[in-house]
């Protein structure tokens, strides 16, 4: 089985708080909320892949990033690694390019049960480094 590269951003506004998004329903894991990301393509940067999907899906320009943590996950009919960047600084508003409903949620707020498999180490750096 082939492994999807996938870089993941943890955007954090000025109130501590983290943007999610909710998956399509006809996606993998839709219907769960999510850390906005996507596909690294071929030839393609961890980062550059952070800056294209923020700008794709929630219209915000990526400043600045540093290194939050890499998951690898098996969920049975596919396996994901997981590149995960805070995003350290950004330009704009956030909205859902794709229709898709966001939420800005404080750490505690972030329930593990409400997001895919692989995204619960994703919240407990997040309450680890921000609170």
């Amino acid at each position: 089985m082939q492994t999807l590269q996938v870089a993941v951003a943890v955007v954090v506004d000025g109130e501590g708080r983290v943007l999610v998004a909710l998956r399509p329903d006809d996606k993998h894991q839709g219907g769960r909320w999510e850390f906005p990301g996507g596909k690294v393509e071929d030839g393609e940067s961890v980062t550059d892949a952070l800056a294209r999907e923020l700008a794709e899906e929630v219209a915000l320009e990526v400043g600045g990033t540093e290194p939050l943590l890499v998951i690898e996950h098996d969920y049975g009919d596919r396996h994901v690694c997981l590149d995960v960047h805070l995003v350290t600084a950004y330009r704009g508003e956030a909205t859902g390019q794709e229709g898709q409903p966001l939420r800005w949620l404080l750490p505690a707020e972030l329930d593990a049960d409400e997001f895919p498999a692989a995204n619960v180490p994703i919240i407990a750096a997040i309450r680890e480094r921000l609170g």
